[in-house]
This record gives structure tokens, sequence and C-alpha cells, in this order.
């Protein structure tokens, strides 16, 4: 028997007895239009519209790669055309399918095909998983048509696929799930006749909650839900409080309004930490903010400012590690995500502190806010248009690199602020030279104190 998606005597069960499935698959969208999400994927035109056959013309559906995190909806966007089209729907896991299968399908096939006109369509989950070899076996059956492909990965296709593959085949990337995704899901699921038929209610603080946990993963959100439902069913609670949803988890929720102060006092704690040079603290921080769904993103932004308002030249090492652990976040997200921000937090938190670059430009800037400016000296003009000479512009200017130290006792500023001295660095850490540098340079320029 050929390997089938959903079988017709398991859909029959779950027609019969629809607690037989879990949630989340009793919950799948039965049509594209009831896919929550990937809209950018669902337009009019697009490659699985043609897949479902709401395309007509001579142009045949192409093979797609779906690419994306968990919970995404590879595998309902698989099941949703297995339903809609007309065409052989066989499925293989390349957990557990090798050539063999692969080429069975493949004869399977080109025998509908041949024999009767019919079109096969193979959802292929988890491709990554297939070694070059059972990839290039399925090659002919693409690049001829004799099958439309669906593959789906959890990985960078363009190292877990061979290019042959990928150049026969579209690659459509899927995005995380918003919380109004999920939100959206998890209220229809608790209506719909296929899901709770609102046996019971979610409060919006145990909604919140839920949100939090699944993470952007829509199939992790339902089944937490199922599990909560049951457990306040068996209370004979009408409602999931936020205590039984905790109960159901394990895992406790975190006292965090992403739109709220605990936004920002969470944030404000951990720089504050950071600041302080107490790494646990900043570590508790940094767990409650990664605990409470709060974007990664925003954790970055916050560590990199910190890097130079805090700790500045006395590590010239930390903007680095923050500006990396930005990159590398942008690239990754979470779970993974926690351990390049814990990375870079610990670092911070450990460097010698200074503000003396924080405390710099605020100087400079409060005195060109006060009017504190002048003209730039004549022979710091641009000299190189036509006329300039005949300005005075450039005249008198000395070269730095043509004086055997590289330094020219010259005036730079502006008459007015000529002796003015914004950066006063401290002796922590790595700024102790850039102190000894600044001190040398002053005076060779003949600078007098201010």
């Amino acid at each position: 028997m050929e390997p089938d998606l959903f079988t017709a005597a398991a859909e029959e069960r779950q027609e019969k007895e629809p607690s037989s499935s879990p949630l989340a698959v009793r919950m799948r969208p039965r049509t594209l239009d009831e896919v929550v999400g990937q809209q950018h994927l669902l337009k009019p035109g697009s490659p699985l519209r043609r897949l479902v056959g709401e395309a007509s013309g001579p142009a045949g559906p192409s093979s797609v790669l779906l690419w994306g995190p968990p919970g995404t909806g590879k595998t309902t966007l698989a099941y949703v055309v297995s339903k809609a089209t007309d065409a052989r729907f066989v499925e293989l896991s390349a957990i557990t399918a090798g050539v063999k299968e692969v080429r069975a399908v493949i004869d399977g096939a080109r025998r509908a095909s041949g024999g009767y006109g019919k079109e096969t369509v193979l959802f292929l989950d988890e491709i990554h998983r297939f070694s070059k070899a059972q990839q290039d076996s399925l090659l002919p059956a693409v690049e001829n048509r004799w099958v439309t492909l669906i593959a789906a990965t959890t990985e960078n296709p363009y190292f877990s696929v061979i290019s042959p593959l990928l150049s026969r085949s579209l690659l459509l990337t899927l995005e995380p799930l918003t919380d109004d995704d999920i939100r959206s899901l998890i209220r229809r699921a608790l209506t719909d006749e296929r899901g709770l038929k609102e046996a019971v209610t979610l409060p919006e603080e145990t909604e919140s909650h839920l949100l939090r946990i699944a993470g952007g993963d829509a199939r992790r959100a339902l089944t937490a839900l199922e599990a909560a439902a049951g457990a306040a069913l068996d209370k004979g609670e009408a409602e999931i409080g936020l205590t039984t949803l905790e109960e159901t988890v394990d895992r406790a929720a975190v006292k965090y309004d992403r739109d709220g102060d605990q936004h920002y006092d969470v944030a404000s704690a951990l720089i504050k930490s950071i600041r302080g040079s107490d790494v646990d603290a900043a570590l508790h921080y940094l767990a409650r903010m990664i605990e409470a769904g709060e974007d990664p993103r925003f954790i970055a932004r916050r560590l990199m400012i910190s890097a130079s308002e805090d700790i500045g030249l006395a590590d010239p090492t930390a903007l680095q590690t923050a500006v990396a652990a930005a990159q590398a976040v942008a690239m990754i997200g979470f779970p993974e995500a926690a351990l390049t921000l814990s990375h870079a937090t610990i670092a911070l938190a450990l460097a010698p502190k200074s503000n003396a670059a924080t405390t710099a430009i605020g100087a400079a800037l409060a005195d060109v806010r006060k009017g504190h400016a002048g003209p730039v000296p004549a022979h710091l003009r641009d000299s190189h248009y036509k006329g300039a000479t005949k300005l005075g512009h450039g005249q008198g200017y000395v070269y730095p690199h043509d004086l055997p130290e590289g330094i020219a006792a010259q005036q730079y500023a502006p008459d007015e602020l000529k002796d003015r001295e914004y950066y006063e660095p401290t002796r922590h850490g790595a700024e102790a030279r850039y102190a000894d540098a600044v001190e040398w340079t002053r005076k060779n320029l003949g600078r007098k104190r201010s």
C-alpha cells in the first residue's frame, strides 16, 4: 500500500471520534483561506494556489521547498494541498524513507500518469535528512514533472539541499507566526466544532501566558491549550485559570508586560546590572526577558548601547561583541539566541567600565547647542574647488604624515573652542593606554590646559 498522508480509515475515525486526534491535528486548516499567517505565500497566482488547482492555463504547478522553523505550518500547507488537489497525494518522511521508497513513488507516479492521466504530488518531510544520493534520486522525477514535489525543511536549504534540486524547485520561506496569528488559532480552537466547542473559556491573563509558552509555534500552543483545557474540565472548572495552565505545562508565568512598565523596568535593570558589573543579576534579568518572550533584537540593541555608553574604550572589544551578538540573534532567533545573548551579557558585565565616551559627546553636544561653534579655521577648509586658494582656504595647513612623529602642532578647533577638552579618559582597563595617548597628543599639539 502506498504511504498516504492521511488514510481513509484515520479520517473516518476522526469524524466519528474527534477527540481521538490531537487538537493540533483537528484544527488543521482545510483550505488555504483558513491558513493563519504566511499570507505572503498565499496571494492569487502563488505556487501554493496553483498546487491546489486555483490556476489554469498551460503553465503547470511548480515543485516547492518549504523552509521555516517548527510550528509555522509546513505540514499544514501540505495537508491543505492533499485535501484540495485532484492529484494523487503521497507522503514520505526522510526520517524513515530511502531511495527504494522514493523510486517506488516515482514508478507509481509514471504508471498513474501514463495509465489514466493522474498527476502525483509528493510531500517529503525533513528533506534535509536525506543524503546527497537520496536527493539525487528525486531529480529525474522533478525535472520531468512525473511528480510535483513539496519538500519541507527546518534547516537552511542552501546548505542541506543539493543545488540541482534547488534549481528545479521554488524556495518558499515561511515566517515565524506572530502573537496575533497564534491568538487567532487559539480562539478558533476554543469555539470551533472540531476543537473545544466552547467547553472552556480562556481569560486574557492565561491567554498571554499561553502565547509566551508557544513562542510562535502553533502546534505547541494548541497542545498546551488542549492539556490545560483537560485539566480544567477534570477540576469541574469552565475557565482555564493561570494556575491551571502553569501546573499543566510546568512553567510559571513571568510577570512581564512587553508593552508596559515591566518591559522598560526589567530592561533598565538589565543595563544597570551590567553597568554595575553584577553578572549574576544581569543574567537574571536577561532570563526574565527571554522567558517572557521579549523580542531578542530589542535585547541585542540594548546591549549594543550599553557597550558604548558604559564600557567604551575601557574594553574596545565590548562593542564588537555586542554587534556580533545582534547579527547572530537576527540570523538564528530563539531558542538558540538565548545562548548568544548570555555570551554578550556576561562579557559586558565583566568588562572594565568607562563612560568617558558618553560624557565626551555629551559635553561636545552641549557646547554646540549653546552656540559655541565659530568658523572652521582657514587652513582646515576645503581647498580643492576653483577659487578656494584666492580665499586663503588650506593655506598654512601642515600635513601630519610629512612629520617624523605624524602629528602637527596646529589649531584644529574653532577659535572659541581651541583649548576645550571633551574627552577625559579613565585609567580603567584598556582605556589607560588611551589616557596616555591623549595626554601625549595634547602636549604635542601645543594645547593649553583649560
